[in-house]
């Protein structure tokens, strides 16, 4: 039997959101409706009721095994937005129901027991626990708030093993919102291209960036290695997690082809509905669209939760994420951290809202210790009642919250 790790942020926003009045424990900006996909300046106002036709005149067949061409050619031209790249052939996608499948099946894929991977830290659990369970041995990568989440690249190079099979970053960061520019992909790249290892970037996030300029590429934009894998999905960026959409995509044609394998054993292909739904939501006008629409949501947001963290600069403070509609923000009470799991349990409990504890669900007990991953991609008002609760929490509770004592 294979011994898996709870997964703790996942089971926390489980068990604990039928008690919240207010979630800032989401991740994604706020969904979006199919009818929402039709652009209100489109001279076809059927759009949304002509794909339905189309879905239901569709043989419910299994379809491609590597997923639609049409979906694929969506997705391909994501890749496409970074003039210096090379155009990525949609034999080079593979579609999944989600990033996290797929993130499963590239990991699945590409360690065994015996081998070695590095994993930036802190970052989603699945993708640390996950290689662990596969019998690997795993090095964690880490990033430091004092330097405002950057990875130290001397670290990399001297974690690397004759057995490492596969270097692991997530761009942006989930739980920090924390970016990698072009320039230490391209120094990440490098260093894996000295040592022939394959380099996994979880890239649901991407290109969600709400406040650094220029906004950092795609793992695969940056030329001159094929050994580079990126997953992403419709979730996060695009605000439709409800079509279960993701993909693995990758220049080398050896690493498709052994997904596409792990893939058959799972799933054997996508749901056509959902498939022909996300090639729907990826035409280029409908994309330009979400992602203007998410960033302003989120660059909007940013400053709400900012203006939040300065009113209480006393007792929280955090590196301002500049991607993803997420943050790390750090409660302390008298110079240390507040238990972070009971100040969550009672911020649910007194004001009814919902944030992920960090040493529980990012770390292990001990990592980030006061720590509370905050969302804040539903909409602004929503939000703002939200920081209010908390701000009242604080004002009336906050005392008697335990503290870490070392």
């Amino acid at each position: 039997m294979v011994k898996i790790d709870p997964f703790e942020v996942d089971h926390w926003i489980l068990t604990r959101s039928a008690g919240a009045k207010h979630s800032l424990a989401h991740s994604y900006c706020s969904a979006l409706s199919i009818n929402d996909l039709v652009s209100p300046q489109s001279d076809n106002t059927n759009e949304v009721e002509n794909a339905w036709s189309s879905i239901l005149s569709k043989p419910m067949e299994y379809g491609p095994m590597k997923g639609s061409s049409a979906l694929r050619s969506r997705i391909a031209d994501l890749y496409s937005s970074d003039a210096a790249a090379e155009p990525l052939s949609i034999e080079n996608i593979v579609t999944t129901p989600g990033a996290s499948l797929a993130n499963f099946l590239v990991l699945f894929t590409l360690l065994g027991p015996g081998d070695h991977a590095i994993v930036q830290y802190p970052t989603y659990q699945q993708l640390y626990s996950l290689p662990t369970s596969i019998g690997a041995e795993v090095s964690l990568w880490k990033a430091h708030e004092e330097d405002g989440w950057r990875l130290d690249l001397d670290e990399l190079k001297e974690l690397i093993r004759p057995n490492t099979k596969l270097i692991v970053i997530n761009n942006p960061v989930n739980p920090t919102g924390a970016a990698l520019p072009r320039s230490t992909l391209e120094q990440i790249i490098q260093i894996a291209r000295a040592h022939s290892i394959t380099i996994l970037s979880d890239e649901v996030y991407h290109p969600l960036y709400h406040s650094v300029s220029p906004p950092p590429p795609s793992i695969l934009s940056v030329s001159g290695y094929d050994k580079l894998v990126a997953t992403s999905s419709l979730s996060k960026a695009f605000s439709l997690a409800g079509i279960r959409v993701g993909w693995i995509a990758s220049r080398d044609p050896a690493i498709i082809d052994l997904c596409v394998n792990s893939r058959s054993y799972a799933l054997i292909t996508l749901s056509q509905v959902d498939e022909h739904l996300a090639e729907l939501a990826l035409r280029p006008a409908t994309v330009q669209r979400l992602i203007e629409r998410n960033t302003e949501l989120a660059r909007r947001n940013v400053r709400v939760v900012q203006e939040f963290v300065d009113r209480h600069a006393a007792n929280c403070r955090w590196v301002a994420p500049v991607g993803a509609p997420i943050g790390f923000v750090q409660f302390v009470r008298d110079g240390k951290p507040v238990d972070d799991v009971e100040f969550c349990t009672r911020l649910l409990e007194k004001r009814g809202v919902l944030l992920v504890p960090g040493s529980k669900c990012f770390g292990d007990g001990t990592d980030f210790r006061g720590y509370v991953r905050l969302g804040f991609g539903e909409e602004t008002e929503h939000l703002e009642a939200a920081l209010d609760e908390v701000h009242a929490f604080i004002e009336e509770e906050y005392d008697d919250v335990p503290v870490f004592s070392d």
